[in-house]
């Protein structure tokens, strides 16, 4: 029993994460159509329904054959990371890299439920509310589902100076793009391996300052 206690803990993030990613939306699908708002905290924590057909953070590309190959590449990706994280609590690696990495895995498995299967469960949520389970079937086919987006922060809004290159006397909003928890579960474990990484790679950073202070010695 004891072998399985270091498998618990990125277990419980991911499943935390999943829940928590896909009971909001739902909620969001179930109670709002596309492009409808809730201002939380004035008019900069924006609660803004947006779905996204391709990447995360709101970019597309490549179409249906895009969608496709993107659906396949998370899925080959989530089988890696996945693979990558049983290895390493297998060796025993450092607590803060199996956490940031059990993120990772969620945010990108939250993703793929949205993207394989939100198509065929929900019907369309332009001008509309959508149903679960509808009787007429959903709006796409399994892989064609869109991932669902609400959290919307233009923390910062102005124009730029119009001496300033390529986007003079544009508009900018600071931070423009939608997402969900999934995204922030991605970005948050890759920033915690850049934070923590002399931490999480103490070994690697060990022999690199002695390698330098070598250089410096021969010197």
């Amino acid at each position: 029993m004891k072998r399985y206690i270091p498998y618990l803990q990125p277990i419980g993030i991911v499943f935390l994460v999943l829940l928590i990613d896909q009971l909001i939306k739902i909620w969001i699908k179930t109670h709002m159509a596309i492009g409808d708002e809730h201002h939380i905290i004035g008019n900069w924590f924006i609660i803004h329904f947006t779905e996204n057909p391709g990447m995360a953070f709101g970019y597309q590309f490549g179409g249906n054959y895009g969608k496709i190959l993107l659906s396949l590449l998370r899925i080959v990706a989530v089988g890696l990371i996945g693979w990558y994280l049983y290895m390493n609590i297998k060796k025993g690696t450092n607590l803060a890299f199996v956490i940031s990495v059990s993120l990772i895995l969620a945010g990108a498995m939250g993703n793929i439920i949205d993207s394989a299967f939100y198509g065929m469960i929900f019907n369309d949520s332009m001008f509309q509310i959508a149903q679960f389970m509808p009787k007429g079937g959903g709006y796409g086919t399994f892989m064609h589902g869109r991932v669902v987006d609400m959290f919307y922060f233009p923390i910062i809004e102005g124009h730029f100076p119009s001496w300033f290159p390529i986007w003079g006397s544009e508009d900018f909003v600071f931070f423009r793009p939608v997402f969900n928890i999934a995204d922030a579960s991605i970005s948050i474990g890759v920033f915690l391996i850049l934070i923590f990484q002399k931490r999480i790679f103490p070994e690697k950073n060990s022999e690199e300052e002695t390698n330098q202070t070598d250089t410096v010695s021969n010197e």
